[in-house]
């Protein structure tokens, strides 16, 4: 499976086109810069299928129901929890400035141990909650390779300051849903830099093994 990443919106979002060896597609939180993203796609001849949601906050999902109308396709995510963060989009796109966001009704809400396909490829959910309740994480297991929206960044950890964070839930869902996976696995955060899980065990000052070491 190759990807790109294109960051969208003032938060510098990571929004991910994902296909597979036919050029079929799916895009990862799509949260803005619609022109910009889709570009890319027609520029490499791509077919979207569906749209793929790690979580609900703005910045990730704001233009999902213009892209879902405009292309025809389905959204799938994040887990059902994140509804009342859905339904707070028109809210919360005013008051970050953002251009007018619609709230949606996904078409698959997930749940762990689902897997979601993108043409021939699949990629396992594993639901990460802390950030958000709802949040999601894919992991393409054949490319070790995961989309961990805003759980956990190079160097850094997710917000849990927002309504429903959950601090001691998001380190549980990083070292014990994440971690396991592998060290070599590598990850696309919701902004910044990739990493892997296990240069993020190493050194990580929220969730590196030595915090950990007397636990």
């Amino acid at each position: 499976m190759q990807f790109l990443i294109v960051p969208v919106t003032p938060f510098q979002q990571n929004c991910s086109l994902l296909w597979d060896e036919h050029d079929r597609a799916a895009i990862v939180d799509p949260g803005g810069d619609l022109p910009r993203v889709l570009a890319e796609a027609d520029r490499r001849g791509l077919t979207l299928t569906k749209i793929l949601l790690t979580h609900g906050h703005v910045d990730h999902c704001a233009a999902t129901a213009q892209l879902a109308r405009e292309r025809r396709v389905p959204v799938e995510g994040p887990q059902r929890a994140d509804r009342f963060w859905i339904e707070a989009l028109p809210a919360a796109a005013a008051q970050f400035g953002m251009p007018p966001a619609e709230a949606f009704e996904p078409d698959r809400w997930l749940e762990d141990g689902d897997t979601v396909s993108v043409g021939d490829e699949t990629l396992e959910v594993l639901h990460c909650p802390g950030h958000t309740p709802g949040h999601v994480v894919f992991f393409h297991r054949a490319g070790r390779c995961a989309w961990v929206g805003d759980v956990l960044f190079a160097g850094s950890i997710g917000r849990t300051d927002f309504p429903r964070g959950d601090h001691p839930a998001l380190i549980r869902s990083i070292r014990e849903r994440l971690f396991p996976l592998g060290d070599e696995v590598r990850f696309v955060p919701g902004h910044g830099p990739m990493s892997t899980f296990g240069a993020e065990r190493r050194s990580n000052p929220f969730v590196a093994d030595r915090l950990f070491a007397s636990a």
